[in-house]
């Protein structure tokens, strides 16, 4: 269970120490009504919570001491109100001077109107530099946001990120809704991750209701987050090839990918399996015939997808473009506490399927693949272990799928209660904290996108890189743009 308490400001302090000391990882910042939440990771499967009570509507800076949580505390000014004292950055993140309201989780005031101010980017001196700036629209379909870089010839020297162009203000409809409703929203923050976010919240849910899903729900569950981890992992390893003009690669692993959605869509009835999970289990379970259809798929990519890890272990100009490029170091990823792909490319060794050990994955047998290198050629290759693996866990749950119901109808809270999941998804741990009320509906809801730790890191990446790798490298972290919107 959630173990928040208030915290007094030496208490507070002291966190950051830890944070920036690397004796603990950051996993959420938030605001919460006048107050500021924060959960910490020391190892091991729990969290560490802590609350700051903002009475003057200000509390202290984390990422003065800890750069991770700065683009969290900026995005609580702009949601809450409530102000970092200390802040190395006080820009808008999320609000860039046109929503109708000012600090929509916090008192909601009419915004002035007029022209917003122009945002200040970040400058880089030196003889002959100069800036290119990219976005938010761009030439493929992809999510808008802005990148600035600053080059000395065709040289990265420092690039800049500014996102919130796709804010849809999921926390704030997350305020009063029915566990249903949210369920919804949740499943809607990053559409590519649609299972890991309701997987999430289902579980958060379910623990402030101090309720257990059915088990053959829970194994229902990872199902579709192999399914969606080996979809996404497919896709980025074309993506990633076809950004070093190797599209042949892109059109084969684009048809494996297609398989596995049209087998996700015949056995849940979605694509992206969409509205599939709720807090109680699942909606849909499989049959002879469900089943059958997904072991095809699993054969047919295990047959086919060797032969393109050989295609692309073997083209040496697509090796000169993707070894040692975009290289991040292991003591960046630690310091963020980078997940996923792009943290175990460089060594970070942390799954939360393994290390959170929650239901089924305490029961199955997997390894999590570690690279070093930390460029994009690793995190090609960690893609394509991570897909091998999650194939191996596919069949064995579907060998060992247990019987029994699949959806238990949570009994309504008569009191507030407060829980929190830490679920794998295919781009890193998703982690999402909810509040319920007595009236049994959400109080508040913070959602955690991996890619609030990750976005960072590629800004550290590209430097020294010249400007047209950095679709290379922006392809092999894909990051998302509307997981960190809100």
């Amino acid at each position: 269970m959630t173990t928040a308490k208030s915290t007094r400001n030496e208490d507070w302090s002291e966190a950051a120490r830890r944070l920036a000391a690397g004796e603990a990882r950051l996993v959420g910042l938030w605001g919460d009504g006048a107050e500021v939440r924060m959960a910490i990771s020391t190892g091991g499967p729990g969290l560490e919570f802590l609350r700051y009570a903002c009475d003057a509507g200000a509390y202290p800076s984390v990422g003065a001491a800890h750069a991770p949580a700065i683009r969290l505390e900026r995005a609580i000014a702009d949601l809450n109100g409530l102000k970092a004292e200390g802040a190395p950055d006080a820009r808008p993140w999320l609000d860039h001077g046109r929503w109708p309201v000012r600090h929509p989780l916090g008192d909601g005031s009419p915004a002035a109107g007029g022209e917003p101010e122009r945002y200040a980017f970040l400058t880089a001196e030196g003889a002959g530099l100069h800036q290119i700036p990219v976005g938010p629209v761009h030439a493929g379909i992809i999510e808008p946001g802005h990148f600035r870089f600053h080059a000395s010839g065709e040289t990265v020297v420092r690039l800049e990120e500014r996102f919130g162009y796709a804010h849809k203000g999921v926390e704030r409809l997350m305020t009063g809704a029915d566990l249903r409703r949210g369920a919804e929203l949740a499943a809607r923050v990053s559409g590519d991750s649609t299972v890991a976010y309701q997987i999430a919240f289902a579980r958060a849910v379910e623990q402030a209701l101090g309720f257990a899903a059915p088990r053959r729900a829970n194994w229902l569950r990872a199902l579709m987050a192999e399914i969606e981890r080996v979809a996404n992992h497919l896709g980025d390893i074309g993506a990633i090839c076809n950004d070093a003009s190797f599209a042949l690669m892109h059109a084969h692993t684009g048809a494996l990918r297609e398989l596995a959605l049209r087998a996700a869509d015949h056995a849940f009835g979605h694509r992206l399996m969409m509205d599939r999970i709720a807090p109680g289990g699942v909606d849909v379970d499989l049959d002879r015939d469900k089943r059958a259809a997904l072991r095809e798929m699993v054969a047919t990519i295990r047959e086919r997808f060797p032969r393109l890890v050989e295609l692309y272990d073997n083209t040496a100009s697509l090796q000169d473009r993707t070894v040692g490029a975009g290289r991040l170091s292991l003591e960046l990823a630690e310091r963020f506490g980078c997940g996923g792909v792009i943290g175990r490319a460089s060594g970070r060794d942390f799954d939360a399927r393994r290390d959170c050990a929650y239901s089924p994955y305490d029961e199955l047998r997997f390894e999590t693949p570690v690279q070093r290198e930390g460029d994009v050629n690793a995190r090609v290759w960690l893609r394509v272990r991570e897909v091998e693996e999650s194939l191996r866990l596919i069949s064995q749950i579907l060998d060992r799928l247990p019987i029994g119901p699949i959806f238990a109808q949570p009994q309504p809270a008569t009191s507030p209660g407060e829980g929190w999941a830490l679920i794998e998804g295919f781009r890193g741990d998703v982690f999402v904290h909810v509040r319920l009320g007595d009236d049994g509906r959400v109080a508040r809801c913070h959602l955690r996108d991996p890619s609030w730790f990750q976005w960072p890191l590629l800004e550290a990446a590209i430097e020294g890189n010249i400007v047209a790798d950095f679709p290379l490298c922006n392809k092999s972290f894909n990051c998302s743009y509307s997981g960190c919107d809100l």
